[in-house]
């Protein structure tokens, strides 16, 4: 009973103060000279943006977002902000970088507020470094607001630790987007692996993997759409994987490889009335 006690006492503190962020916004916003802001959009559900990037939402003149955003966060923008859609998911048709780049300078210059919205944290596959140099030359402000990353949240959500006192004193994160320019030998030793942008090149992942050496009865979770409504996990082996999603669409996933996904049988929240 102290626990659920403590735990209430808790979340309503946290409620507090989260009312008290949105009814009293800072002013995030600098209006006298346009300017740039790098956002981290989380897992795309509201409940995981953070504070500061609602309030530079709620400000936005401009707003520049990639395709794995959520619609609901589009909703947060005021109602004469222009919404630019870029794309830029694998596989799918997107606005080529330059332009990107292009469109932020030329309204950073024309003194808007411009947020370019990317999924999870821009600095993790977020392909900032771009941007940033177009605006530095340009000579324009800009600043990076961080996000929680897929990498980190949906092993998480799914009731994954990513670091265990004897499974897992380590852990990569990496994507295998390119495949063929990864060392899989090292990789292989690494006991957890973290995989996004994995989905189309998971039967590469698989094969290089048993290659250099891991156990065909290794741990395998694919974690599909993290922290949505339309979230599924899938968990089985490096030996049987391929077979359990071959009816699967695999995007966007984030792909857990390691003894810690056993773990999760143990760990799973259970609902606290």
């Amino acid at each position: 009973m102290l626990k659920y006690s403590i735990l209430s006492t808790l979340r309503a503190y946290y409620i507090k103060a989260r009312l008290f962020a949105v009814q009293n916004p800072p002013e995030v916003m600098t209006k006298q000279k346009g300017k740039v802001y790098l956002v981290g959009a989380g897992l795309g559900d509201v409940a995981y943006l953070t504070v500061k990037a609602y309030h530079l939402l709620a400000q936005a003149e401009v707003l520049v977002y990639d395709a794995l955003v959520d619609a609901q966060l589009l909703e947060l923008v005021p109602s004469d902000c222009l919404k630019l859609d870029v794309g830029k998911r694998g596989g799918k048709p997107s606005t080529p970088q330059v332009e990107i780049n292009n469109l932020l300078v030329k309204h950073c210059q024309q003194n808007q507020q411009v947020v370019r919205l990317k999924s999870g944290d821009p600095f993790i596959f977020g392909r900032c470094t771009s941007e940033i140099e177009a605006l530095k030359k340009a000579g324009c402000q800009f600043e990076v607001v961080p996000g929680i990353s897929s990498a980190l949240a949906a092993p998480l959500l799914a009731g994954i630790p990513l670091t265990d006192p004897v499974l897992s004193r380590c852990f990569a994160v990496f994507t295998a987007h390119e495949p063929e320019a990864l060392d899989w030998e090292a990789l292989s030793r690494l006991e957890t692996l973290v995989i996004l942008m994995g989905g189309r090149n998971l039967p590469e992942i698989v094969h290089q993997l048993l290659r250099y050496g891991r156990s065909r009865l290794t741990p395998i979770a694919i974690i599909r759409w993290a922290g949505t409504p339309q979230e599924k996990i899938i968990i089985a082996q490096l030996g049987n994987i391929l077979q359990e999603t071959a009816q699967e669409s695999l995007s966007p996933v984030v792909i857990v490889i390691g003894e810690v996904v056993g773990l999760r049988r143990y760990l799973q929240s259970e609902n606290i009335d």
